[in-house]
């Protein structure tokens, strides 16, 4: 899944990634930003996910442009075990587009 970052050089864009647990237990993520522009995206609310059974949760990622070409990263969700359940590992391809420059 690609998730696109698009809005104004040097400002700052905000996504929700949904993620849902079908099971009945808590699944627990560590989510991880990599790649070359990596830097450029962020977690506000941190690095852990849980996600309580058969229930879905919203994590935020924020992008801010610094430059005109196009930013790259991947998130990557990594399930903590927790009970010794696992959940797969999840990734979302992150790119940005900067449409327009204010003066």
């Amino acid at each position: 899944k690609t998730i696109e970052f698009t809005g104004a050089l040097h400002t700052t864009v905000v996504k929700q990634v949904r993620l849902k647990n079908p099971s009945i237990k808590t699944l627990v993520y560590n989510a991880t930003l990599v790649g070359r522009d990596a830097d450029d995206f962020s977690l506000p609310k941190g690095n852990t996910v849980t996600i309580a059974p058969k229930r879905q949760t919203s994590i935020n990622v924020e992008f801010t442009s610094r430059f005109l070409r196009p930013a790259e990263a991947v998130l990557l969700l990594i399930s903590k075990s927790v009970g010794g359940i696992d959940g797969a590992t999840l990734t979302f391809s992150l790119k940005s587009e900067v449409k327009h420059i204010e003066p």
